[in-house]
């Protein structure tokens, strides 16, 4: 694998992600499903390719009515924010390769649906894969910053917003 992040950038097309970092969109579900809530259909599930490089950041957003499961791909690990819809106390994750010296480090970490979420990589860059059930649309996506000040949950690292 390339260790230069503006190579992975190349090799695996990315583009830059409303959020922030990069991505590419690797697999869409031809099977569909339908959401109970409110009836939309969705692809079953989808996969992105998605890259932070030192000093980016996934600027806090949520994926309403959609788990995301984040998977390590390489380079350092991550710092994975994630606070409950109403808000409250921010939990960090730590995605990377299994560590014994660091249990809390684990290569597969979840966000559940409707949650708010952000990301900074610990390193010079980390990829990561990210998979999306049911399927990522861009009509179910947040950005925190893009909400009226008294709907932003309490608890946010500003520096994310």
């Amino acid at each position: 694998m390339a260790s230069d992040p503006a190579q992975l950038i190349r090799q695996l097309e990315l583009q830059p992600h409303p959020e922030g970092g990069w991505y590419r969109e690797l697999h869409r579900s031809a099977v569909g499903v339908v959401r109970q809530d409110d009836g939309q259909p969705r692809a079953g599930l989808t996969l992105i390719a998605f890259l932070l490089q030192a000093g980016e950041s996934s600027r806090w957003h949520r994926v309403r009515q959609a788990d995301e499961l984040w998977y390590h791909g390489g380079g350092a690990p991550l710092d994975l924010l994630r606070l409950p819809p109403q808000g409250g106390g921010t939990e960090h994750l730590r995605l990377g390769p299994l560590d014994p010296a660091d249990p809390q480090q684990q290569p597969v970490q979840l966000i559940p649906a409707d949650w708010w979420q952000a990301a900074r990589s610990l390193g010079a860059w980390s990829l990561s894969y990210c998979s999306v059930g049911p399927g990522f649309d861009f009509a179910d996506f947040d950005l925190l910053a893009d909400l009226p000040l008294a709907e932003r949950p309490d608890g946010a690292d500003p520096a994310l917003i």
